[in-house]
């Protein structure tokens, strides 16, 4: 089965949006939610319980992935699908955000500034050195240090053998001005066409990334330039990089809802690592089709618990004595078996078991989440649930 997308319905009020992905590897529903696997493992978690709870696709990281066990050696092992256990549809990030989350402070001035006398100057990070042919960084591992470009995190990512791939980028931080930008917008395009033109497998597709920060002109650039590149190969996918870094939420809703707007509507719009459960509803509304984060896994070891009424943390002492579920009514195999006294517990002991529970409901959460948004879209009710998802949120929980 080869890659495709097509919209199978439309909200009429909205720009919320019914679709399916046929991969490989099996047929995805969207609005997704794409739980993290950092490192070929969903933390906390196996793929048997994923299936189980509903995950359509997992996702893999590509800097992590190469620095330990290595490309070469999961490739040697029949591909990352063999390596973790996971028969369903993958996608591995670049490794460009990792580049970026290595405490970098400033970048390299690219050779197509518009400023000849700043051509050919760097500035360094801790941990990694952005130039026009690539990023050289130190692992965190070991400190041993590497060499990554567009073709070389292709040459990875076609190793591991996920469904989905993503092209090489150069996320910028926020707050960063409008020069600074265009320069690290302009090395991204460039690094976007080496990432189509290295691509040789059929088997798997290539997303492109939009970024150019929290300015619409350089939006839009960017997204005229990723459509002026498709000649003979093409894009599968379009995401949306370089939001939720920092900048407030109502600024990372309106560049969503702006980007959106200016993408074509026969390709699935990624919005990379989104986030709360809020976040999902509201930019599902804007047109968005997919969604990763490790907020679910994370904040699930932290103690977290999402419910319809907003989190609770189960650390805190009123849970202590409290004989319900997490949530009323969730037939997770964590609501269905544990109460809220005994999760505090595991939490407050730094048990394992903690972890597990705890992410089993999260993500069981998530996923239900959007299946009801699916479901609402299919029956015309996407506002209607909006509307009631967000007044759930402001509600007080009743003492227990």
């Amino acid at each position: 089965m080869s890659f495709s997308f097509r919209v199978l319905k439309k909200s009429k009020d909205t720009s919320a949006r019914l679709g399916e992905i046929q991969t490989p590897h099996g047929i995805i529903q969207t609005p997704v939610f794409m739980p993290v696997g950092t490192v070929g493992t969903v933390k906390a978690t196996t793929p048997r319980d994923l299936k189980e709870l509903g995950a359509q696709i997992i996702l893999g990281n590509t800097y992590h992935l190469y620095l330990r066990p290595g490309h070469e050696l999961i490739k040697k092992l029949g591909g990352l699908h063999r390596f973790v256990g996971w028969d369903g549809p993958m996608l591995t990030d670049s490794g460009g955000y990792q580049v970026f989350s290595l405490g970098r402070e400033d970048r390299q001035i690219p050779k197509e500034t518009p400023h000849p006398k700043e051509r050919g100057l760097f500035r360094k990070t801790k941990l990694a050195k952005i130039s026009d042919e690539g990023v050289t960084f130190q692992s965190h591992i070991d400190g041993s240090t590497h060499f990554l470009s567009p073709e070389k995190s292709i040459e990875i990512q076609e190793a591991l053998g996920a469904d989905i791939i993503m092209a090489f980028d150069d996320c910028t931080a926020y707050p960063t001005t409008h020069d600074q930008t265009f320069i690290s917008l302009n090395r991204t395009l460039d690094w976007e066409r080496r990432s189509l033109a290295c691509k040789k497998r059929e088997d798997q597709s290539l997303f492109a990334i939009v970024q150019g920060g929290f300015f619409e002109d350089l939006r839009k650039k960017s997204v005229e330039e990723i459509l002026a590149m498709e000649k003979e190969k093409f894009f599968g996918g379009i995401a949306l990089g370089g939001l939720s870094v920092g900048e407030p939420i109502e600024k990372m809703y309106e560049m969503a809802s702006f980007t959106a707007n200016l993408l074509p509507i026969d390709r699935p719009r990624y919005l990379m690592g989104v986030g709360m459960p809020a976040d999902l509803v509201t930019c599902i509304d804007l047109g968005m089709d997919m969604f990763d984060c490790v907020i679910p896994t994370r904040n699930a070891r932290n103690g977290m618990l999402f419910t319809k009424r907003g989190p609770i943390q189960i650390k805190q002492v009123q849970y202590a004595e409290d004989p319900r579920p997490v949530e009323e009514g969730c037939t997770c195999y964590t609501c269905c078996n544990f109460s809220r006294a005994y999760l505090r517990h595991l939490h407050m002991a730094k048990e394992i078991l903690s972890s597990i529970l705890s992410t089993i409901h999260n993500l069981h959460y998530y996923l239900n989440l959007l299946g009801e948004i699916r479901l609402s879209i299919q029956e015309n009710q996407f506002l209607d649930f909006k509307k009631h998802f967000f007044e759930l949120q402001k509600e007080e929980e009743t003492p227990c």
